[in-house]
This record gives structure tokens, sequence and C-alpha cells, in this order.
């Protein structure tokens, strides 16, 4: 009799192994190669810890301080990118939840004709009444393939995706503040020298009126020297205009009431000399929160594809029931109305292959294209750094000249001034002389912006501080 019983069972057995090898998913497979950080630069272990995390301090400006801390609370790239990683926490939660039993609590009422020639005898037969049935379901899905735990590792993979994106936005606010910061003290810098060399040109007015009037000079000198004023003046308007343009971009990006930038005037500080490294590790470029995010979404088509790889195989479900049942509401709590149950299920693809393999090929070049994406944000980063210190290494040299430049045109213009207060050459060559300083000027304040400016992208290429322990998945 036992035997009779498990024949059966060991048919069916036998049955879904012979038809599980009848859909494959041979032949289907990702095919990119992702790149290793590793190669792409050396490894020098004393700047593994730069640059720091909250890097915009370092630059002692309080203003530009409270710019970046209320952009960091108050941007709504930042609040959208939260909302994701909100999303993929839930998703998580979400997925996790096919690893346990569902239990339901159900209470059915139904009332309805039965039958005269069916099973029921012949009281019921014919007759109008209600079947009732108060019960615990449970379903338990067995997963002896792992596609409930690859979909929940998807699942994770995306929300520290998610997770390290929304470190990248913080990261890319952070620098965007900085950066206009720092271009609006450029202007402020270059308003300065305007501003100087107006006085200055003012005081030679004075001269050549005194001069003209001792008959030194004709009014074709003075007018030359008038004349310089209103179109340094032209100048001095078209930078202050482009003062309250950046002011009014800066308050839009920190959120901030375009008031309190109206009158914002940074300045440019000796900047301190970086320490250049000579090389980068490869761990702050692989640890870059974009360059994270990219990684992670590798991660997450992976086990995506692992997922659907598992439904090319049987599932075993278990569901289990216990409670009442009973014709009429009037007995469902009477003695002998208990229901119980066990009914184990199993389900086999079979002529669904098609579906389910053209579901794999599409989850596998979700995981190429994913890791293109990585691979091309991976040297998207290291262009990023190599930029910033080439650019920052050509800077010392650039500077080094014009101050050399500066001096020469400097000492050029005094003697002009001398030899045109001994009478001994024309009020052109002054100007000329002087228009080379205030030109000098002008490059010596632009260099000098942008020293911070490449300070800025050269800690945003390196990551902004972040690190892979700054993730949280709340309590997953």
């Amino acid at each position: 009799m036992n035997a009779r019983r498990s024949a059966p069972c060991l048919l069916g057995v036998t049955l879904a192994g012979l038809l599980c090898g009848c859909i494959s998913s041979a032949g289907i497979a990702p095919t990119a190669t992702r790149l290793d950080a590793r190669p792409t630069v050396a490894t020098d272990d004393v700047f593994d810890a730069w640059p720091e995390d909250r890097w915009w301090q370092a630059f002692g400006q309080p203003a530009l301080n409270d710019l970046v801390e209320h952009a960091l609370a108050q941007h709504p790239d930042l609040t959208r990118a939260q909302a994701r990683l909100v999303e993929a926490r839930a998703a998580i939660d979400y997925v996790h939840a096919n690893l346990l039993p569902a239990l339901d609590l159900d209470l059915e009422s139904t009332g309805q004709r039965y039958t005269e020639n069916g099973l029921y005898p012949p009281a019921l037969g014919g007759h109008h009444d209600i079947d009732s049935r108060f019960a615990l379901d449970a379903v338990y899905q067995l997963d002896f393939f792992g596609r409930n735990r690859a979909a929940v590792a998807a699942a994770t993979s995306q929300a520290r995706a998610a997770a390290a994106a929304e470190q990248a936005v913080r990261v890319a606010i952070a620098s965007e503040v900085a950066r206009f910061y720092f271009e609006l003290a450029r202007l402020v810098a270059e308003r300065d020298v305007l501003l100087a060399t107006r006085e200055q040109r003012e005081r030679i007015v004075e001269l050549v009126r005194a001069r003209v009037r001792l008959g030194l000079d004709s009014n074709v000198e003075l007018a030359q020297a008038e004349g310089a004023i209103p179109r340094l003046q032209g100048e001095i308007e078209r930078v202050e205009e482009n003062m309250s343009l950046l002011r009014s971009q800066l308050a839009r990006l920190a959120v901030v009431d375009p008031a309190s930038t109206a009158t914002l005037t940074p300045r440019i500080d000796d900047r301190p000399a970086p320490t250049l490294p000579t090389r980068i590790p490869s761990g702050l470029l692989a640890r870059r929160a974009d360059v994270t995010a990219a990684r992670w979404r590798i991660e997450a088509a992976l086990a995506g594809a692992e997922s659907i790889k598992a439904e090319f195989y049987p599932t075993v479900d278990l569901a289990a029931f216990a409670g009442l049942s009973s014709i009429g509401l009037s007995s469902l709590f009477e003695t002998g109305a208990a229901i119980y149950g066990l009914a184990p299920r199993l389900h086999l693809p079979i002529f669904d292959g098609d579906r389910l393999r053209a579901k794999l090929s599409f989850a596998s070049a979700e995981v190429d294209a994913a890791v293109a994406d990585y691979n091309a944000q991976l040297l998207r980063a290291l262009q990023d750094v190599v930029h910033a210190l080439t650019s920052l290494r050509a800077l010392e040299r650039r500077q080094a000249a014009q101050a050399a430049a500066q001096a020469a045109a400097e000492q050029a213009y005094a003697l002009a001034l001398e030899r045109y207060q001994a009478g001994l050459t024309g009020y052109l060559t002054v100007l000329a002389t002087e228009s080379e300083v205030l030109s000098e000027k002008r490059a010596g304040a632009a260099l000098r912006a942008r020293g911070l400016l490449l300070d800025v992208a050269l800690s945003r290429a390196l990551g902004g501080g972040f690190a892979d322990e700054d993730l949280t998945l709340a309590a997953h």
C-alpha cells in the first residue's frame, strides 16, 4: 500500500527532473568586462585619506561654509535623491517578504443554492444555505534555487547604489556652491583692481590739468586722460553686473533669499599651495560616490539576472490552513466544524521557455549596460583627476610667469610716469604702460581665483571625502 502511494510522488519528482532539462538558460550570459580601477593609477598610501569630508571648510571662508550647509539641507536635487533612497529601502522590505511565510486570517460567507446532482446529501441538494469558513491560511515558498534570495540581493544592491547616488549629489552640490562662490570672488578681485586703477587715473587727470595750466601739456593730453576714466567705468559696470548675476545664481543654488547674497563680496586670500600627489591611489577613484553607485548597479543587475535564471527551475510552495467551516452560520463554531490541511505545490515551467529566455537575455543585457556605465564613469573620474592635476601644476608655472610680467609692467609704468612728469615722454606712453599693469593685475586675480576653483575641482574629482562606509541602509 505504501509502495502504491509513493509511486506517484517518485513519478512526479522524476518527471520534474526530466522536464527541468527541457528549458535551459544555456548560452545566455553577460559579455561585458568591468575595468579594474587599480591598474589605471599607481598606489601611494600618503594620500589615502585625502580629501577630508567637509573639504570646503579648509578654505577658511565662513560665508562659503554657511552657503554649502544650507544647500545640503534644502536643495531639491538632494531631496529627490533622498526620496529615491527611501524607495529603494522600501523595495528591500517588499522583496524580503518573499523569504518569509505569508499568514492570512480569512472569514468567508457565501450564500448559494446547492446542486441536487452533486455530492451534497438530499437534505442540502436543491436548497439555499450559507457556506461559511473562518480559518488561518499560510503559504511558504521553499527557495531551493535562490530566486528570492537573489531578488533580495538585487534590491539591496540597488539601495546601496541609491545611497551612493545621494552622496554623489551632496558632493556635486557642495562643489557647485564653492565654484560659484570663487567665481564671484574672482569678479570681486577684478572689480577691486578696476576701482584702484580708476583712482589712479583720477589722480593722473589732476596732474595733467596742472601741467596744462603750466603750459607743459595741451588739451589733447587732458582729453586723453579724461576719456580713459569713462571707459574704465564701463568695465566696472560690466563686472558689477556679472557679480549681481552670480550672486543671484549662488542664492538659487544654496536655496537662500537673494537678499542674503546681495552684498556678498568674497575675497581671494593668500591661497596655501596645495600638496599635490604625484600618484593617485586607486582606492580614491574606486570610492568616488558616482563610481560606487555604478558598481552597485552592476551587482544589482547580476543578482537580478540570477533571480531570473532561478525561474527556469521548479518552484515549491507549502500551503497550510486551519480553522472552522460549516454550511450555515449557526453551526460554524460547533464541535466538528474544525478543518485543517497541508497542500504542497510544485510549479514547473514547461512551455514558457521562450519567455524566460527572453527575460534572461534582457537581464543579461542590463548587466552589460551597467558594466559599460561603470567603465565610462571610472574613465570620467580618472579624466577629472588628471585634468585637475595637470591644470594645477600648469598654474604654478603660469603664476610665476605672471608675477614676473606684472613686476616688469609696474616698473615700466613707474618709469613712464616719471618721464612724463619730467616732460620727457607723452601721455600716451603713460596710458600704454598703465594698461599693461591693469591687464597683469587682472590676470593675477584671475589666476588666484583659478587656483581655488581647481582646488574645488580636484576635491570633487577625488570623491569629496566620500567612502563606502558612509552608506547606510537603516536597519537592513
